[in-house]
């Protein structure tokens, strides 16, 4: 998501892969940040015996038990109806995606599989194997990068258990839903996921009550989802809760607490409560020095001096920056993309205190670990380091360098599953940077890639998406195309009002900007009943010592004495619509967005 720095996986963490065990998988996603856990319901499903969800067949029905060798009968439509088939198939699925032979042979086993539980199953009764095997073939789906298919298998799965029926249905209802909710995820889909993940805690819930220890690592699973939705106060909701229940079933600075405070705090520094934060992340830290995790407490470190800096406590932001630096480089050496990050949270506070020499001397040694990266570094990594280097840059007004690494960014995440939102965001950004360089149809061209990601993976109600649609119509306008402009405009109006009130200095930056783009369309009306309303929020509630006040007052007052006179009039540039001025211009609307990271 951008502009969140999500808590890091711990560096002897297993890489993710897609697993198929005797039990019944989660494909589950790989999010920095909180270790994953097995599944928490207690008992697994039942072994894919005959016997377990079908009633038993008579012996004339019964076949001979197909051979390895007999890859022709194995594979027949007309041998599917023999019980003793879909299990065996079970069982040649996950043996060769053990044997390393391949996901393409594997998927074939597992579907015809899926086919065999389908047609054995007894009229009415729900078959576990048959979602056992579905979670299976999903799985397969999944490691194949092909994750649309996964989705109607696993929806399919979900609507087989009946949570009423015991505790094996509800670990198969809850699985799938988890697994479904996986599967969105990859695919930027972040509602849905989320939705997913809402419904397994109801059925886990339901089934261990909502004091057991694995609800609160589902709980906390969930609210990481949250954060990445920037969904924080439910995020806090149910980071409190599983601190609750850890509290009790836990003993005192366990590793469990440490994360779920370093989740907590990430998610009280995004509500701008950083002393809260500082709070949580000193008791993480003390936690991980009782439990002997240097490397964890360094990590901890940064998250520190990151609050600090946000408090403007520099002298200690640089200290804590300095103790991670010095843990890293010994553990993990210097070349390492952890020294990198360290070195990147320098160059920002330098930048901050106005020692720009300082600040681009760490900017370059972080990208020369960036340029080389050690084995075992993901494209993730160095794309989010990339990205907070260039925002640096452009800030110290060099726009062509900050476009150059955005562009490398994006390429490195560009193939990867469940980036998507990302990409979104460092196109935005990409088009803020096109826009301050004069190449007005790049930028327009950038804002609407990231908007069409933005719309299919569910953000299409954030802020942060309402703002990507005024920069986009800020760029219509400049290329003269005022009727896509003013949609544009309108459609952020709608969700700006809805995430942030009229009152927000985003929401009424729209508003000026619509009521400018109405002046240019010649809908006079529309744009006085907009400017009359700016003029009431500040005069009410907002105070009129804004200097935008007058500008307003004026411009109403140009557009009331022209209203009722015929009017023809072209089509505007961006310096007369926003703003009689063009520097002003550029002034006003770097002070529109500085919440969200847009400078004009």
């Amino acid at each position: 998501m951008p502009g969140l720095v999500s808590i890091k996986t711990p560096p002897d963490a297993p890489p993710l892969r897609i697993s198929v065990s005797e039990s019944n998988n989660t494909t589950q996603r790989s999010e920095p940040g909180i270790p994953k856990t097995p599944s928490p319901l207690p008992k697994r499903l039942p072994s894919p015996s005959p016997s377990a969800s079908r009633s038993k067949p008579s012996p004339d029905r019964r076949l001979k038990k197909p051979q390895p060798d007999s890859p022709n009968q194995i594979l027949s439509e007309t041998s599917l109806d023999n019980p003793d088939l879909g299990p065996f198939l079970l069982k040649l699925a996950r043996d060769t995606i053990a044997s390393g032979e391949g996901p393409i042979k594997a998927l074939d086993y597992a579907v015809r599989a899926s086919k065999s539980f389908e047609r054995c199953a007894v009229d009415g009764e729900p078959s576990l194997d048959l979602v056992m095997s579905l979670h299976v073939l999903a799985a397969i789906y999944c490691s194949l990068g092909r994750f649309e298919e996964a989705v109607p298998v696993l929806e399919r799965a979900i609507q087989v258990p009946e949570v009423s029926r015991g505790a094996d249905h509800a670990l198969a209802a809850f699985s799938g839903h988890m697994q479904l909710g996986d599967t969105y995820s990859m695919l930027g889909q972040v509602d849905r996921s989320i939705s997913c993940y809402e419904e397994g805690l109801k059925i886990q819930i339901e089934s261990l009550g909502d004091t057991d220890p694995r609800v609160g690592e589902t709980s906390r699973y969930l609210a990481e989802a949250h954060v990445q939705a920037m969904q924080f106060d439910r995020a806090e909701e149910l980071c409190k809760k599983t601190l609750e229940i850890h509290r009790v079933h836990s003993e005192p600075a366990s590793l469990e607490e440490a994360a779920d405070r370093r989740l907590m705090a990430l998610v009280c520094e995004a509500k701008g409560d950083y002393e809260a934060a500082l709070e949580h992340l000193v008791l993480a830290s003390m936690a991980m020095i009782a439990n002997g995790q240097d490397t964890e407490v360094a990590a901890i470190d940064v998250s520190i001096g990151n609050i600090y800096m946000s408090l403007c406590r520099f002298d200690e932001a640089i200290f804590s920056y300095q103790k991670a630096l010095t843990v890293f480089k010994s553990s993990k050496g210097d070349s390492h993309p952890s020294v990198a990050s360290v070195f990147v949270r320098l160059a920002d506070l330098y930048h901050r205190t106005g020692k720009l020499r300082e600040s681009k001397s760490y900017c370059e040694n972080a990208l020369r670990i960036y340029s080389k990266p050690v084995p075992g570094t993901t494209a993730e990594e160095i794309a989010g380091g990339l990205t907070e280097i260039s925002a640096i840059y452009e800030s110290v007004d060099e726009p062509e360098e900050a476009l150059k690494l955005l562009q490398k960014a994006m390429k490195l995440l560009e193939d990867k599953p469940g980036q998507q939102s990302t990409i979104a965001g460092i196109e935005a950004r990409m088009g803020v940077m096109f826009y301050m360089v004069g190449r007005y149809e790049d930028s327009r061209n950038s804002f609407e890639s990231a908007v069409v990601k933005l719309r299919a993976s569910g953000e299409r109600k954030s802020a942060f998406f309402g703002v990507v649609l005024n920069q986009m119509g800020l760029a219509c306008v400049q290329l003269f195309k005022i009727d896509e402009a003013a949609e544009l405009f309108e459609e952020a109006r709608g969700i700006l009002e809805q995430e942030c009130g009229s009152c927000h200095q985003d929401t009424i930056g729209v508003y000026s900007n619509l009521a400018a783009t109405y002046d240019a369309m010649g809908r006079v009306q529309d744009a006085i009943e907009i400017l009359e309303y700016v003029l009431k929020l500040r005069e009410e509630k907002l105070g009129i010592a804004n200097p935008d006040f007058e500008d307003e007052k004026r411009r109403l007052a140009e557009l009331l004495k022209e209203a009722g006179k015929t009017r023809d009039r072209k089509a505007k540039s961006l310096e007369n619509l926003i703003d009689p001025t063009s520097k002003k211009t550029k002034k006003e609307v770097t002070k529109r967005w500085p919440g969200l990271g847009f400078r004009i």
